[in-house]
């Protein structure tokens, strides 16, 4: 008895037929090369999917690139980021190819048309929530993608490396009680950031573990720039009734509320505790040195990398990860001055 045959691959020259087009159409439309009216190469791509036609090869050469999408070039969370998938990169025989989103969280038209004629052998994203189209586009060229520290909750299909967000919030808010405060702001980042709502969740469950209700007046919210976290909490230490500690939801933000302290005539720590998130590299080197909740960016960016790189050799594997975080305890924080 014979057995079943599996279904043959689609051919390029059958999905050209089928969108009654050239095969040349056809494979500027996989290359992302111009020359395709919208509608005709919307039409190639949905045959391409639909027909689940994925590119097959032989492994990438050394010196293929592996693209990094980051928000922003300049901070120094980019710059972790940078450095761990350029290391793992390297390692493997591939360039770092770089470019940045800006003030927005996903890709737009004209990234994925670049990155399509430049054809990654991998594609590490930081924040960035990409569209079903894109997702699309990028499996049907087995290009592999993965996101580092997700904006929001990606859908299951969608490979991601985190930390441990929740939890650094907690062990944040957890040292401030320890020493004596009961009075702790928050500071937190952009709300639709899956990272700065965690953060915040993890401080309100350790107040409530210790029997403190939340107060919305001790709370501000800023980007994750040092001026943000200059303008809340000024706001907040300009008041009678000031908070005795602030958590903030980066270091950067934690640096911008130093400032605030210092030019309100306050003592740090003497007079406000501070604590940042992400351990960067200013953290050490502020005076007082901050106290903060270390985030692994480059293990985080080298694990992705990896991940990337084993599913483009075809690996199955768990693609969700979180890494832990953990409390790293310097000069910015000490008990509350007794009045």
């Amino acid at each position: 008895m014979s057995q079943p045959t599996a279904p043959s691959r689609p051919t390029l020259e059958a999905i050209a037929q089928r969108a009654a087009v050239s095969l040349s159409t056809v494979s500027k439309v996989l290359n992302g090369r111009p020359g395709v009216s919208a509608p005709t190469r919307a039409r190639v791509e949905k045959l391409l999917h639909d027909s689940g036609y994925a590119r097959r090869g032989p492994e990438p050469e050394r010196g293929g690139l592996v693209e990094l999408v980051v928000a922003d070039l300049l901070s120094e969370w980019s710059v972790e980021i940078i450095r761990g998938v350029e290391r793992i990169a390297r390692e493997a025989g591939f360039v770092l190819a770089l470019s940045a989103l800006g003030d927005h969280l996903e890709p737009g038209r004209d990234w994925i048309t670049g990155v399509l004629s430049r054809k990654p052998v991998a594609v590490i994203l930081q924040f960035s929530n990409l569209t079903a189209e894109h997702r699309q586009q990028l499996r049907t060229r087995n290009i592999p993608f993965v996101v580092v520290d997700p904006a929001g909750d990606p859908p299951p299909d969608v490979p991601a490396i985190g930390a441990t967000n929740w939890a650094g919030g907690v062990a944040a808010t957890r040292h401030l009680l320890g020493l004596g405060h009961t009075r702790i702001a928050v500071v937190s980042g952009p709300p639709d950031l899956e990272c700065s709502r965690a953060r915040v969740a993890g401080y309100q469950s350790a107040l409530a573990e210790a029997g403190l209700p939340f107060d919305s007046r001790l709370a501000g919210v800023g980007d994750f720039r040092r001026e943000d976290g200059e303008r809340e909490a000024r706001r907040l230490l300009d008041r009678a009734d000031r908070p005795t500690a602030i958590v903030c939801g980066n270091d950067l933000q934690a640096l911008g509320a130093m400032d605030a302290a210092f030019a309100l005539g306050l003592d740090v720590p003497g007079d406000v505790s501070i604590v940042g998130f992400d351990d960067v590299a200013p953290a050490s080197w502020a005076r007082p040195a901050l106290t903060t909740v270390r985030q692994p960016l480059q293990e985080m960016a080298e694990v992705a990398t990896r991940t990337a790189l084993r599913l483009r050799a075809g690996a199955v594997e768990n693609t969700r990860l979180e890494l832990a975080t953990s409390l790293v305890v310097r000069d910015s924080t000490a008990a509350p001055a007794a009045h």
